[in-house]
């Protein structure tokens, strides 16, 4: 592989010639649901446009006014994926999207510069890694890393950016001798032509297919925000490289700045009034919870104590739980033939109750669920679930009504 976009990284046009154009498929993801895109995979003569590989996603750009939206690699070719026809033979002007493929230049020299010195000074090797949309991680091959190594680390990694190192790339033929004393996991199965060498001057050399930098200077900082438990032993060391710097540092200070509105002091103080405020929301629902229960138990014995009580209690609160509802059920169930219980917005949606005798919740549980479109189960004498339209309680009302009458019918 020996594409334009792998001898001239920085080029953002070149013209080409199509090769072929052919009917296809191309599956995508839209909102979380798979789709069908129909359209045509393009082979061109040479491509500015890199196809994914090396562990880099592809390119995206134009040929001519058409918008690319995949690249993928087949042996030695490169396929463009279209949406709308070329002529084969027609001479084409490809133009890269410059912010995506520098983004990629920046992570990936980026991960070849870490992986370099981590082995370096630590000896853990690389043994994967992944070029995130929002940050990249890479796959070390050790349990751990301890904070004062991960220090060390980015302290020597951003030294060596302010070096305004040179990263050379060197096309070898596959037989030649010196890819056996280069850094590699492997040529892919289906490589054919010569071997890519990334050559960062004096710290690494790695065969590599990927876009790069020229220079270690246009990483501009790279940032590692931490690292997690890997698989197998391993430690991922996740970071940021170049504009992924800037733009962090950017989104962070937005929020601090927000957080400093919000909880009206300065930002060596947010985490320690958050969890003042996170230890009192807890111990307020504590007491709320506790005040619920109370109120439950008071709602049940002032019922109970009605004279004139019916067959039939009803009652909607818009603070509340099911432990709330629960509790008055647990109460006055045994009282009344049925017991239809709500809380939340009384438009919107919320959780029901349903309790009684056996036969009556049996009988219409799933109606009042269906009533208000909403889903439950149950069982012995109690059923209960969410509801989406709470604005349908009357007409659950009028269904417990019909109900009792009808067993008050059957009795006489």
């Amino acid at each position: 592989m020996a594409f334009q976009c792998q001898k001239q990284c920085y080029m953002k046009e070149f013209e080409t010639s199509v090769v072929s154009c052919i009917p296809a498929e191309l599956k995508v993801a839209v909102n979380g649901k798979k789709e069908v895109l129909k359209g045509f995979n393009v082979i061109l003569e040479d491509t500015l446009l890199f196809p994914e590989g090396g562990g880099q996603p592809d390119d995206r750009g134009f040929i001519n006014d058409i918008a690319v939206i995949r690249v993928t690699r087949q042996g030695p070719e490169a396929i463009h994926f279209v949406q709308s026809p070329l002529e084969p033979l027609s001479k084409v002007q490809l133009k890269i999207d410059w912010e995506r493929r520098f983004d990629h230049m920046q992570q990936h020299s980026g991960q070849h510069l870490i992986t370099a010195i981590a082995d370096l000074m630590f000896g853990f090797k690389t043994a994967s890694w992944e070029l995130g949309r929002q940050r990249s991680f890479i796959e070390l091959d050790t349990p751990s890393m301890t904070g004062e190594q991960v220090k060390a680390l980015e302290i020597a990694i951003n030294e060596k950016i302010r070096e305004h190192i040179p990263v050379n790339v060197r096309v070898v033929s596959v037989d030649d001798p010196e890819v056996e004393k280069v850094r590699s996991r492997g040529l892919p199965d289906d490589h054919a032509g010569p071997v890519r060498i990334i050559d960062i001057v004096g710290i690494d050399a790695n065969m590599c297919c990927g876009t790069h930098v020229s220079n270690l200077s246009h990483l501009q900082a790279i940032k590692i925000l931490g690292t997690e438990k890997g698989k197998k032993s391993k430690t991922n060391l996740i970071f940021l490289a170049g504009n992924r710097v800037l733009k962090y540092a950017e989104k962070s200070y937005t929020v601090e700045k927000a957080l400093t509105s919000l909880l009206k002091n300065g930002p060596e103080e947010h985490v320690e009034v958050v969890d003042k405020l996170q230890k009192s929301v807890k111990l307020l629902q504590k007491n709320n919870l506790n005040l619920l229960r109370d109120l439950a138990l008071l709602t049940a014995k002032s019922f109970k104590s009605d004279p004139n009580k019916g067959k039939i209690f009803v009652l909607h609160r818009k603070d509340g739980d099911n432990e709330f509802m629960n509790s008055i059920a647990n109460e006055i169930s045994a009282e009344v033939v049925l017991l239809f219980l709500t809380v939340g917005d009384e438009k919107g949606a919320g959780l029901f109750l349903l309790a009684g005798q056996v036969d009556a919740v049996e009988a219409i549980g799933s109606k009042v669920a269906q009533i208000l479109d909403g889903k439950g189960a149950g069982k012995r004498g109690r059923y209960q679930g969410k509801a989406n339209k709470m604005s349908k309680r009357p007409e659950v009302e009028a269904l417990l009504q019909q109900y009792v009458s009808a067993l008050d019918t059957k009795e006489e």
